[in-house]
């Protein structure tokens, strides 16, 4: 399973940095650091979003809302839900199906 996660994380995130280079030519470090405008990725869109809905944060919600595309941000948000639910599932030594219908207030399955 997490294969196929990782399969289709590359895909998207290749397509998504080749989409963010004018002529498939990366920016270099000094260009990075310099004056011009940085280009967001999409886990760091989707940590700021998530961030800024958990803050009730509606200027930061459209501001990381803008930074990638609605399909590259969504998938973002997925991931991050998916490795938040591991994350807790394992620290709480349940299994994510449990932690995930009790963080949404589902009674047990």
């Amino acid at each position: 399973m997490f294969d196929r996660i990782n399969k289709a994380y590359g895909t998207l995130r290749d397509a998504v940095r080749a989409r963010s280079r004018p002529g498939g030519e990366g920016r270099s470090e000094k260009e990075s650091r310099g004056g011009t405008k940085r280009t967001h990725n999409l886990f760091e869109a989707a940590a700021a979003y998530v961030s800024a809905c958990a803050e009730d944060d509606q200027e930061g919600i459209d501001e990381a809302a803008g930074w990638v595309s609605p399909e590259a941000l969504s998938f973002g948000v997925n991931e991050l839900a998916c490795r938040a639910v591991i994350a807790l599932a394992r620290e709480r030594d349940e299994s994510p199906r449990t932690v995930a219908r009790a963080l949404l207030g589902l009674p047990s399955a």
